[in-house]
């Protein structure tokens, strides 16, 4: 049998199928969203994606989780339902290129975490790297020379949301299967959209329910072709693949939506990009994984 190593092109082929996948649901969400509140859509991505869950039915049950394996199953599911309800509203807020690149900083806030909580070392090399990212995420927003949006808010904490939910599926990945940890998350944050989405219900059309069943399928099958990319190759290979995501977005919403090209939220892309692989490859050497694949923590 071939190792992870011996399978570089297989993995990074998979990963830029990956990158596509992330791309057309951002792309998907974009066009919704000035049909259908944020919270609305958000719930109709994972209830239309429940489908997905059928096989995960018996693991789930066969599990027989703990009382606390439940609290934080459902701790996760609250987190992860208000980083959904933010990033599907900074979508409808700002370019899809800003949504793309500030997405980077979900690792970057993950080591700061593992650090903080975890006990996790943090040596001055990846403390380095997290306080370059923090610039890159600087370069982006431009604060006192551009205005900062909501979505730009949001999308902060929707990068803080995501790196407590990995977190807490991390505590969580060492007691039961990869499945039940899935299961669980697209049952709980099904169940914690559905207040949000009914205060804010209006009745979407048919068109509308097609796009984010779309959504549902791209998002499945982008974290399926990224399960295949870790398979094939180390993230030390995989992950600095991931910044061509930002490269589709840009492409995306400059010939879709006419949206500007913005060299500067390249620029500060590409400087989290860098140090987010930085922090990977540091961790490989240490042969331990904290810090997560981009695509580890979307929706």
């Amino acid at each position: 049998m071939q190792s992870k190593s011996g399978r570089p092109i297989v993995g990074v082929m998979w990963m830029l199928l990956t990158g596509l996948c992330f791309v057309a649901v951002t792309g998907i969400v974009k066009y919704v969203g000035s049909n259908v509140p944020a919270a609305q859509a958000a719930f109709l991505r994972y209830v239309l994606g429940l489908v997905f869950l059928l096989p995960m039915i018996r693991p789930i049950i066969a599990a027989r989780l703990t009382p606390r394996q439940l609290g934080l199953f459902t701790l996760r599911g609250l987190v992860h339902s208000g980083a959904v309800i933010l990033w599907f509203f900074a979508m409808t807020q700002i370019p899809i290129a800003e949504v793309t690149a500030m997405n980077y900083l979900n690792p970057v806030y993950v080591t700061l975490a593992a650090a903080l909580f975890l006990g996790e070392a943090l040596p001055p090399r990846r403390l380095a790297a997290v306080g370059f990212a923090l610039l890159g995420a600087i370069v982006i927003l431009r604060p006192g020379i551009r205005t900062i949006e909501p979505g730009h808010i949001a999308m902060l904490f929707t990068a803080l949301g995501f790196a407590a939910s990995y977190l807490i599926a991390k505590i969580v990945s060492g007691e039961v299967s990869a499945a039940v940890v899935v299961g669980m998350l697209s049952v709980t944050v099904t169940i914690g959209l559905a207040p949000f989405a009914w205060a804010v219900w209006i009745t979407p059309t048919l068109t509308d329910l097609g796009w984010l069943f779309l959504v549902a399928c791209f998002a499945t099958a982008g974290h399926y072709t990224m399960t295949l990319a870790f398979a094939a190759a180390p993230l030390t290979v995989t992950q600095p693949v991931t910044f061509l995501q930002l490269v589709w977005a840009v492409t995306l919403g400059w010939a879709v939506f006419g949206e500007a090209v913005d060299g500067w939220v390249i620029l500060g892309g590409a400087i989290i990009m860098a140090s987010v692989t930085f922090i990977t490859w540091r961790e490989a050497l240490a042969r331990r994984k904290i810090t997560p694949a981009v695509q580890e923590t979307k929706v």
